[in-house]
């Protein structure tokens, strides 16, 4: 029964982080990382988070910058006192990742 609040409690931090992520921009487009499908998954484990995600492209120059938001984002949920970052580039991330809501932002039909 533990188990299970255990897993409720993380699925609630897991959709808490999501939604602070959404406060991070992608500077180069003006649209959050979450909508624009760069968030592959995250891990909690303690008061420790793993963000495992992606850029638009391999040596995006904004990546620093990126990084900090997402630490103080995920940061600021409630339980979680670090983030560390996955960065990975597979699956490769394409425009059909995006969300309804970021390809009608950018001009793009769907």
């Amino acid at each position: 029964m533990s188990e299970e609040k255990v897993e409720t409690k993380q699925d609630k931090q897991r959709e808490a982080i999501m939604e602070a992520l959404e406060d991070v921009i992608d500077p180069e487009l003006g649209i959050d990382i979450v909508n624009l499908g760069l968030i592959y998954g995250i891990e909690i484990e303690g008061t420790a988070c793993t963000v495992t995600m992606t850029l638009t492209t391999m040596g995006c120059p904004l990546s620093d910058m990126i990084s900090n938001d997402i630490h103080n984002a995920a940061e600021s949920v409630d339980g979680i006192d670090t983030c560390d970052i996955n960065l990975v580039w597979y699956p490769i991330w394409d425009m059909s990742k995006m969300s309804r809501f970021a390809q009608i932002a950018l001009g793009i039909n769907g």
